[in-house]
This record gives structure tokens, sequence and C-alpha cells, in this order.
């Protein structure tokens, strides 16, 4: 499988060097050239098939003969080594819980992969590698663990101060030894182009060995789409027709994942991209203009993106027609009022805690249901509701108890760099300090 570049297209590269460079000429996003197909009889007999043999299933295809077979199959194993489970809220809608990895969020998923992946691909590689990576929250505790002590690996983290909760702080910042946090006085829009920058900087790339960790990376972004086959596998025993699916949406990678399995062969009736007031993507489906803007923060702040990078790969899917992307996908924004709200409800209604975003999704998917009689529907839970305390103890009034699995985290200390959102401040930093 060759990868070619969305903004120079003459650009083609092979799986292990997309995944190590994260990007192409000019901040281009890797595509891949085919879109591979999954076999009828394995949708349809998908209930039958383990969830190792699902996940190895997905993703041969990308990685081609470039990971052994034996390889790609331990780590698609070790990728999904929890609960990804699919349950019933009411009557119409179910939740797929995304949060039961070890950072609590659905980038587990995709940091577990792309960190065994770059483990092999690098295993010869005499040079120090630099994962770098911009978070709006989940992405950075999930990379962060995903590569914590592996040899040879340095990570640095950007994230913009006083934008993430305290649990995502700690699972950035307490960690040490090869894993480096820089404190961003901006938004998650300013830490990802800083970001990108690094990555055409020729004096930065001239002395340290880059690669990216954020879903812009295919290693990141292309397993996404296993759990929403294990979501099928599981609705499959329950209900009958294609699901109408909502994702709580900002950098727009999950739904990508989402949208590129269902262009395989998924079955799906409807895609629903759920945002709160970061709507660049739902004004879009109604007007036909993209136009980026600076964030806002919510209380769903993993979702604060104002210029959601992985939106042209939705476009690519659909070969820039308007018409074909409208009919499967429409978008819905909620409020910080409205998320609370549902929250209050759905706890109090169905006994079901959600964390905000998931209660973003599920307003979304309440309000496209109600317009379409007789659907049913599921929604992506990417985070514990542990991870947003003070809005879930907000609408519920309960107070909610840490995981064993983060108690000891949560008494250790943050180690953090604080930097203005100028790329000369980053480069200092790599340059000296990497």
């Amino acid at each position: 499988m060759k990868y070619y570049n969305l903004n120079h297209k003459d650009e083609k590269v092979s799986f292990e060097q997309a995944s190590v460079k994260g990007q192409g000429k000019d901040k281009g996003l890797f595509f891949p050239e085919s879109v591979p197909q999954f076999e009828k009889s394995f949708i349809e007999n998908l209930p039958e098939f383990s969830n190792e043999e699902i996940a190895f299933r997905c993703m041969k295809d990308f990685a081609g003969d470039e990971i052994p077979e034996a390889v790609l199959r331990k780590i698609c194993a070790e990728t999904i080594d929890f609960d990804i489970p699919l349950k019933n809220i009411s009557e119409n809608i179910s939740v797929l819980e995304l949060f039961h990895g070890p950072t609590l969020a659905f980038k587990d998923v995709g940091a577990r992969f792309m960190s065994r992946c770059l483990s092999y691909f690098l295993q010869n590689e005499n040079r120090k590698v630099t994962v770098l990576v911009a978070t709006s929250g989940d992405t950075g505790g999930a990379v962060a663990n995903g590569f914590y002590e592996v040899p040879g690996i340095e990570v640095v983290i950007l994230y913009p101060k006083n934008r993430v909760s305290p649990v995502q702080e700690k699972q950035l910042t307490a960690l040490g030894k090869n894993i480096s946090a820089l404190e961003v006085n901006g938004s998650f829009d300013d830490c990802q182009a800083l970001v990108k920058q690094a990555f055409s900087d020729q004096e930065v790339n001239a002395q340290i060995l880059l690669t990216s960790a954020n879903s812009i990376n295919v290693a990141r972004w292309l397993p996404q789409q296993i759990y929403y086959l294990l979501a099928l596998k599981q609705w499959k025993k329950h209900h009958t027709g294609a699901p109408v699916i909502c994702v709580p949406s900002g950098n727009f990678g999950n739904i990508c994942a989402g949208i590129l399995a269902y262009h395989r062969g998924l079955p799906a009736d409807h895609f629903v991209a759920a945002c709160n007031i970061n709507d660049v993507v739902p004004e879009y489906l109604k007007t036909q203009k993209m136009e980026p803007r600076k964030t806002v923060a919510t209380l769903s702040n993993a979702m604060d993106v104002g210029n959601p990078s992985n939106f042209v790969r939705i476009m690519e899917l659909f070969h820039q027609e308007f018409d074909d992307l409208s009919c499967m996908l429409s978008g819905d924004t909620v409020t910080d009022a409205e998320t609370l709200n549902t929250i209050s409800e759905v706890e109090e209604k169905y006994g079901y805690t959600l964390d905000p975003h998931g209660a973003v999704a599920y307003r979304a998917l309440e309000d496209y249901l109600a317009g379409h009689p007789g659907k049913k529907g599921f929604i992506l839970e990417t985070a514990h509701p542990v991870k947003f305390p003070e809005a879930v103890e907000k609408a519920t009034g309960k107070i909610i108890s840490i995981p064993g699995s983060l108690a000891n985290l949560m008494e250790k200390e943050k180690k953090t760099v604080e930097i203005n959102p100028n790329f000369e401040a980053l480069k200092d930093f790599l340059l000296k300090t990497i």
C-alpha cells in the first residue's frame, strides 16, 4: 500500500514512511492510494470472528508486507487488549464505550497501534526519534502512555494552558522520563500550528528525527476503524439493519476512520458529526463554506478545534463531491447548557453517566432520530466521566470517584515547561533539550 500527499499527489510513500514522517510536503496529510474492501462474508459473519482477528483483517492491507504477519497480529492484539462494549442506553440509542483502556479514552487504540508500529520500524534506527504531538486533552495522555519508557523515543506534548481537565493534565505531565509536556499560552489550534511548523522547519529536521502522533498520522488514524467493526459485531447480535453512528467530533480523525470503514463495506445508515460551538463542519454542511475560526473553550474541551485537520480526508473519501458527502454525513451543534442538561437527563432517566463529549453525541443523535422515526443508532463515548469531574458533578450532583488505576498518578507532581504560542519558543526547546 502506498500513501499520497493530499497537497502534492505526486509525493507517494510507504506505510513506514508515512508513519515515521507524519505528514508530507507543505504539511499535507497522507492518504491511502486505494481503499481496500472488506470481504462480504467477513462483514456478514462478523460475530463469529474474535476481536483480534477482526483487528488484524482491518489493518493488514494498510501495512501490506512492511510488517510481518505475526508481528502485525501481535500489534493488533495489544492495541485492543481491553473491553470495548456496546451497551444500550435507551430503546433507540446505544453507546460504544471506548474508555476502558489505560488512559480512559478512545485514543488509547490509535496510540497503542502507532507506538508499536514505530517501535518495529525504528528498531534499527541509530538516531533518537522525537514524537511531537499537539493535544486538546486525550491524545497527549494516550501517546504518553503508549510511548512511556520506549527505548530511543522522546515524546514532546503541546497542550493549551488551562484548557484540559485535571486528570488529563496529570496524564500529560506526571510521567517524566522520556515524556516532556509544553504548556502553551493559547488554544489547541495554536498547538497544532506549532507542531505542523516544526515538521516543515529545515533546521529542526536536520538535527532531530521528528514524527507525529496526532490523528494526522496514518498509524494513529487508521486503526480507529477497528472499534467500528467491533461495534457492528455487537450490534448484529441484537439489531437488524444498519445503525446511525454519531461521533463527538473535534479534529475529525475519529469520524473519518468510521467513514473510511463505511467506504470499505461497513454497514452504516448515516453518520452524525456532533460538535460543540466550535462547529466549523456543521456550518460547512449547511452553507458549503469552510471557514476556520478561532476556538472557543467549552466543557467538551477535546472538541475545541476551529480548523479540523482531518476533514480534508473525509472530502477525499467522497471525491470532493458535496452532494454525496451531505447524503451520508450531517452535523449538529450542541451548547454547554445543552450538554449539562443532557448529562442530567440521561443520568436521571436511564442511570447512565455520560461525559461531556458523549453528552454532545447523545443530544445530536437524539435530535437526528427525532427527525427520522424508526431508525436506531449508537454514539461513541470517547472518555471516562472522571476526566471531566466539574461538569459531570454539576449536572448529576454526584461525586465521580477516581478509578484505582489513576490514584497513584494523581498524587504525582506536574512537570511542564510553559511557552508562548510562537514557533521560536518551541524550536528553542527542541534544539536545546532533545
